[in-house]
């Protein structure tokens, strides 16, 4: 008797064992919504001296144009342009710049005529007086980000078709992004909203401000209710209401917004490496950031349920 009764709890033991095993390996798949080491690699990639800094029209900038392009191929992206590429020609400042915005397309599962622009810049200062502005937050933060969007889609195909977008010329006043709503190979009234990406990397105060979202009631129900993470607080805010500086016109979602395209923006508050030579990997802050993109990609799970 004593011999099956231990046999027994032996038996329910291993089960018990078993079981949580299963629950744990269900739940870190779940929670591994892209591979969070390939993020913080793509950033330091894109931020790293060899990509010069990633000017508008230079070796730096056609190089990260590459690497884009590169990882969208491996995640089977599509291209919306010929070979992911819109090219565009503008002037500033007395001088003239060949741009290209890099744009992909995931095709929706259900409302595959409606479409969800998600963007970042790729540009950034490049070499100034002999020292290269490497720009890590701003934004390779976002571009790495977009990446991971493209692996995460690869495996959760959305309802809403995506323009993933990484906007050239930025820093030049905007010019990818104008570029494109201006010439868009999409008809503007299929395109329901941008999510845009610019600086998500780092924050003293663990706070990830989500922009605009006050302007449309679907998305401020979206961020009035998003539960909120222990680790990063997702704020409404910036947008013009508040005693905080307005962030309405500071990005490539300005673009959007002039159209009367609904859109939130990503962004954390200026830091004292904020377009500086030291704005480097090395001053991101890895945790943060890994949790920013879970929960950029936690609201365009909610937005993407709904129907607009």
């Amino acid at each position: 008797m004593r011999l099956i009764k231990f046999t027994f709890i032996i038996f329910l033991s291993f089960f018990s064992i078993f079981s949580f095993s299963q629950n744990v390996t269900k739940e870190t798949i779940s929670q591994e919504l892209f591979n969070e080491q390939a993020l913080l690699q793509n950033i330091k990639t894109l931020s790293s001296d060899a990509f010069e800094g990633r000017r508008t029209g230079t070796k730096g900038a056609n190089k990260a144009k590459e690497y884009i392009k590169n990882q969208f191929y491996h995640f089977n992206v599509l291209p919306l342009a010929e070979k992911f590429e819109q090219s565009f020609y503008f002037s500033s400042k007395g001088k003239s710049y060949n741009g290209t915005n890099i744009l992909g397309l995931i095709k929706g599962t259900e409302s595959n005529e409606k479409f969800i622009v998600i963007s970042a810049h790729y540009d950034h200062e490049g070499i100034k007086n002999g020292l290269i502005y490497n720009g890590a937050d701003d934004d390779a933060s976002g571009v790495s980000a977009l990446i991971s969007f493209a692996e995460y889609f690869k495996n959760n195909p959305p309802k809403h078709s995506i323009i993933l977008a990484a906007f050239d010329a930025e820093e030049l006043g905007l010019q990818g992004s104008e570029y494109f709503v201006s010439n868009s190979i999409i008809p503007l009234n299929k395109i329901i909203l941008n999510l845009n990406m610019d600086m998500i990397s780092r924050s003293e105060t663990n706070k990830l401000f989500a922009v605009g979202s006050s302007f449309n009631k679907t998305l401020n129900d979206v961020i009035s209710n998003f539960k909120q993470s222990e680790r990063v607080k997702l704020i409404a805010g910036h947008e013009g209401k508040d005693n905080l500086e307005n962030w309405t016109y500071s990005s490539d979602h300005a673009s959007f917004h002039k159209k009367r395209i609904p859109f939130i923006y990503f962004g954390v508050d200026d830091h004292q490496d904020y377009h500086t030579p030291n704005d480097d990997y090395e001053n991101i802050q890895p945790e943060f950031y890994k949790e920013s993109v879970k929960i950029i990609i936690e609201v365009f799970n909610k937005i993407d349920k709904l129907n607009f």
